[in-house]
């Protein structure tokens, strides 16, 4: 691949970012992401600057790199979510009591080097504390069930029993965190709208 070439991981990965209207089983190999921990009701004052404050530090990342030569598209926000032990039904609990840790997919020759000098630099500039959060994980999942919810985020329930289903149908359980990966922006697209891909391990 060229040093001028712009990576961009949906193409390369285009079978891990399906959206089939059915529920289906997809293979997601071990993936790089910027990711920030919180706790706390999605929109909160809290969520709303550690989403501020993963995304300042992906694109500083995206643009040191292709000052260097190797330029990439910044992917779109992704989210896992569960309450209390981890793989329990989070939906059931108070949305004042959801943990979650927001996501940024990065290419793997993004390395901690760089997310040192972007949290640097940010913070050099006067940028909220939240930025030293931010970290560098490979997360991997395996076997997963997959399906595209298209609607209002508080009508998931109904999409993740239908995948629940057909993972009981294939001989297979829930394992792991609910994942979520956002296709709209939910301040630009009405809820009825919304595109949000769900997958959720199995085994």
């Amino acid at each position: 691949m060229s040093a001028t070439e712009k990576v961009d991981l949906y193409k390369r990965h285009r079978a891990e970012y399906a959206t089939p209207k059915k529920p289906t089983l997809v293979k997601v190999k071990p993936a790089v992401y910027l990711t920030i921990d919180g706790r706390g009701a999605p929109g909160g004052d809290s969520f709303t600057a550690k989403i501020g404050a993963l995304y300042g530090v992906a694109f500083t990342i995206k643009m040191t790199s292709k000052f260097a030569g190797r330029d990439y598209g910044v992917c779109k926000l992704e989210g896992l979510w569960w309450a209390g032990r981890k793989g329990c039904n989070f939906a059931r609990v108070p949305k004042d009591l959801w943990n979650w840790k927001l996501m940024i997919r990065t290419p793997d020759f993004i390395k901690a080097k760089h997310l040192t000098e972007a949290v640097k630099t940010l913070l050099d500039k006067g940028k909220p504390a939240e930025v030293t959060e931010v970290r560098l994980e490979r997360i991997d999942e395996g076997k997963c069930v997959q399906v595209l919810h298209v609607g209002p985020y508080d009508r998931e329930p109904e999409t993740v029993s239908r995948m629940k289903g057909f993972a009981k149908d294939n001989g297979l359980s829930f394992h792991g965190l609910h994942h979520e990966i956002y296709l709209s922006d939910p301040r630009r697209v009405p809820p009825e709208r919304l595109r949000t891909i769900l997958r959720q391990p199995v085994k």
